[in-house]
């Protein structure tokens, strides 16, 4: 499984975002303007998705797509 695809995917379709804008520095907040709402969406669209547990504190480490492919990716092989 691609994580860095399957991110893209979740953005664009969950959350309406045009696939040019995500970029791997991306910041999910200042670049792709997603709140606090959608945030939680995709976190637990993550979560469903690679099947892992991300807890809160983790969460809000997740800055940009680059930092969630890195870590989702330690969470699946963990």
């Amino acid at each position: 499984m691609d994580i860095n695809n399957t991110i893209t995917k979740i953005l664009v379709d969950k959350l309406g975002i045009a696939e040019t804008e995500v970029t791997p520095d991306a910041n999910f907040i200042k670049d792709l303007g997603i709140d606090s709402l959608d945030y939680a969406e995709l976190v637990m669209e993550f979560e469903q998705t690679f099947n892992i547990r991300i807890p809160d504190e983790d969460a809000e480490q997740l800055q940009t797509i680059n930092q969630a492919v890195a870590y989702i990716d330690k969470k699946m092989k963990g």
